[in-house]
This record gives structure tokens, C-alpha cells and sequence, in this order.
């Protein structure tokens, strides 16, 4: 099998989060079981397989696997997958590669600068809106005072695919004073569907960006997330919902990963269109290394 690692939502190398794609004959032998071992052997926070260099039913069957378990949707491995199958496998320019994910199809469009690809967006679902959240409990889990966190707008589950728990804070030092109190947070999930936490405020290290975000995913084995397009669609969708920019549509650009060392980039469009919130995530992905597994 080989594998490529790209670093996802990256402005450069050695930034965003890491991914490591494998593909091959081989991929479509491996049982679940070795694809989880194989994202063990990784350890990054997710993984994917390209089960097929052909497509079926217009898209590319992938898996997605965390060190501990499979996700059916998330969002780096998406265009980070994408990338890799345009580079390696298509071969040449297109406009978009679909994804045969667990969710469903996700399709990723392709902008280019001199025949490179430049940045990639992909479609989330629709996000859907689940339990509201006490502001306490909250600030307890997060280690925060309750009046760090913005009570005009809702502490929130909200899915596109995978759901996260959205909890709005007024300022940045509030984002870098955030720090997860395990048996509180850990108490907190056997009570919702999301099991991880995006937290975010309208301050920002660049003057450039628009929100900075962080996102904690103990769940899965990852304290801290570089760059998660998956919580930021969810958090896409809740902007939106909500007119938190002062409108039921955005394009907006989200710093994360500043507090790991691993600055990224996210960029968001959304939009409501009749009953439904229509979700964009962008970035761009920059390959790091390609090897062979033996």
C-alpha cells in the first residue's frame, strides 16, 4: 500500500492538521480491524483509506478511522482525501472529486493557481440542531467563569454529519484560558450526542481572520485539535442560524490550532436557503511525504 501525508488547512507545510492516505490493491483486503491498527500505528488524529482507484456511483468509497474508532464524516481527512486522489490517482485537473462517505456522498470542488490546486471546498450536510446547553455546566467543564462565556447566543449540539457541542466566549483570553476539566467534561457526555467541544470568540491572533477557534476531542483520544472542518461546519451552520455576523449568511475566515503550535486556516461559507442551511468549508492541503507500507 502506499500512503501520503498532507498537512490540511495549511497555509505552508508543518501547519494544519496532518492526515495520512493510504491507497493501493492492498486497502480493499484490510479488515476493519487493520485499518483501526493502522491509524494506531499513525497516531494522528484521523486516518483514511481509499478503498478503490475506480469510482462508484460517480464517487471514491473512503474510510475514515481516528486512533481509537471509525467516524463516519470529518472534515480534514475529506479535503485532505481529496487532494491526494486528484493528485495521485485522477491525475489530472478537475473541478470536483466526490467522497462515498458513511454520511452519504460528499462532493469537494477544486480552485486553481497555475495549475496547481489551491483551495479546496467540500459540502457538508445540512446542520441539525440538538440540545441546548446550561452556560455552568459549561464553564465548569471548560474551567472558565460563566460571564467568559457569551450568553446572547446558545451553547448548542450541532451536526453535519458528526455533532459537536458549539459554545460561543466573548474573548480571546477566554479561548486561551479554556482548559478541559476531564471528570466534569467526561460527566457532560453520557448526558448529550455530541462528545466533543468547539469554543470560539469574534478576537483573533490575525487581523485578518475573523473567529479564532479551538476544539477539544477527548472522546477520541485528541485533547486538541489543530484543525477540525468538521466542528467548523457545525460552527458554519450555527453562525448562520443565529445571525451571529448580523446576517443569515457568512463568508468568514477562522484561525485554529494557535494554542498547539499548529496554525490553520479554515474558511467558512454558509447561507440559509428556504428551510435548509447550506455549509462551505475551505482550505488548502500542502503534501509533507509519500512512502510504502510493507
Amino acid at each position: 500500500m502506499n500512503f501520503y501525508i498532507v498537512d490540511v488547512f495549511a497555509e505552508s507545510k508543518y501547519a494544519g492538521n496532518q492526515l495520512a492516505v493510504f491507497c493501493g490493491a492492498g486497502v480493499a483486503e484490510l479488515s476493519e480491524a487493520e485499518m483501526l491498527l493502522i491509524a494506531k500505528e499513525i497516531n494522528y488524529s484521523e486516518t483514511t483509506f481509499i478503498r478503490s482507484n475506480q469510482p462508484e456511483n460517480g464517487g471514491y468509497d473512503v474510510r475514515i478511522f481516528t486512533p481509537k474508532k471509525e467516524l463516519p464524516f470529518a472534515g480534514h481527512p475529506t479535503l485532505g482525501t481529496a487532494f491526494v486522489l486528484q493528485q495521485q490517482i485522477i491525475g489530472q485537473k478537475v473541478d470536483r472529486v466526490i467522497l462515498n462517505l458513511a454520511v452519504g456522498q460528499i462532493p469537494v470542488t477544486f480552485n486553481y493557481r497555475n495549475e496547481s490546486a489551491d483551495i479546496l471546498w467540500m459540502r457538508q450536510n445540512p446542520p441539525t440542531f440538538g440540545q441546548v446547553l446550561p452556560t455552568e455546566t459549561l464553564a465548569s467543564v471548560l474551567n472558565l467563569q460563566p460571564d467568559e462565556i457569551e450568553t446572547n447566543f446558545p451553547i448548542q449540539e450541532v451536526s453535519t454529519g458528526v455533532p459537536f457541542i458549539i459554545v460561543p466566549l466573548k474573548t480571546l483570553a477566554a479561548v486561551k484560558k479554556a482548559q478541559v476539566n476531564l471528570d466534569k467534561y467526561f460527566e457532560l457526555i453520557n448526558t448529550t450526542e455530541a462528545k466533543e467541544i468547539l469554543i470560539f470568540c469574534p478576537e483573533t491572533y490575525s487581523d485578518i481572520n475573523d473567529l479564532n477557534v479551538r476544539v477539544f476531542a477527548h472522546s477520541l483520544g485528541i485533547p486538541e485539535d489543530p484543525a477540525t472542518g468538521s466542528a467548523n461546519g457545525c460552527l458554519a451552520g450555527y453562525l448562520v442560524e443565529y445571525t451571529y455576523c448580523g446576517e443569515s449568511k457568512i463568508d468568514v475566515r477562522v484561525e485554529q490550532g494557535y494554542e498547539i503550535g499548529r496554525p490553520s486556516l479554515l474558511l467558512l461559507k454558509a447561507q440559509k436557503n428556504q428551510e435548509e442551511i447550506e455549509v462551505l468549508v475551505g482550505g488548502k492541503v500542502v503534501m509533507v511525504a509519500k512512502g510504502e507500507f510493507i
